[in-house]
């Protein structure tokens, strides 16, 4: 077995590149929309799967390739609607609201249906619960500004999703968006200098709208969302 071993700050950590790569192809191909398993119950699995600085490693990379997936998506979309329409759309990956904004109708949320088959509720649900737990960790395995940019850029798909991409707030939606926002702020809690918040997350927090979240099998109302109160409770301290 051939292990990397990283100093950063002076802390060496242990990482094995190979266990890497199996923990992500398991996670890739096991869960998933394929699979018959509620995503409650896949988070949870996959959870207890990326342990260690190996997991940790690997739920930051969930993150970052469902990230740039997702915007190379959008790119795509607009780039298709511009050939179509003539209409010219600009992606901006630190604030989508104003693409959604003025294009939603023509848009599809990208997060149900990209090349790398993770998905939102399952995997990457999971890889940012990890993210959050193990917070403390993340400076001896990667650089966490560009890891919490992305966790950014995920929240803001899923927040903008609901509002002008017709995707339906059920429970798995709100549980990632909750665990979006909890991770991003336990991120932001163990940096030094921590970076700006993003502007859609400003928007966001300026609101105080309460959203209602359905069962994901049905049309009943189980519950409510309040997004800029959740994130106010995270960031603002």
């Amino acid at each position: 077995m051939r292990w990397l071993r990283q100093l950063m700050g002076g802390r060496r950590v242990q990482l094995d590149p190979e266990r890497q790569q199996a923990l992500l192809r398991d996670v890739r191909y096991r869960f998933g929309a394929r699979a018959q398993v509620r995503f409650s119950e896949q988070v949870e699995a996959v959870t207890q799967m990326l342990d260690g600085d190996d997991g940790l490693v690997v739920a930051a990379r969930i993150v970052s390739e469902v990230a740039d997936e997702a915007h190379a998506d959008l790119q795509a979309q607009a780039h298709d609607v511009h050939r179509r329409t003539g209409r010219r759309l600009l992606v901006h990956r630190r604030n989508y609201r104003p693409l959604w904004k003025e294009a939603g109708p023509a848009l599809r949320w990208p997060l149900f249906a990209l090349p790398c088959g993770l998905h939102p509720y399952a995997q990457v649900a999971a890889a940012v619960a990890v993210l959050g737990s193990r917070a403390p960790r993340l400076d001896r395995v990667t650089d966490p500004n560009p890891l919490v940019t992305r966790v950014f850029e995920v929240l803001d798909l899923t927040t903008a999703g609901w509002e002008y991409g017709r995707v339906r707030v059920d429970t798995d939606a709100a549980a990632l968006a909750d665990r979006l926002i909890s991770t991003a702020g336990q991120i932001l809690a163990t940096m030094d200098d921590p970076p700006r918040l993003p502007p859609s997350v400003r928007e966001l927090m300026r609101r105080n709208n309460t959203i209602d979240v359905h069962d994901p099998t049905g049309p009943r109302v189980v519950g409510r969302i309040n997004l800029g109160a959740r994130m106010r409770e995270k960031f603002l301290v």
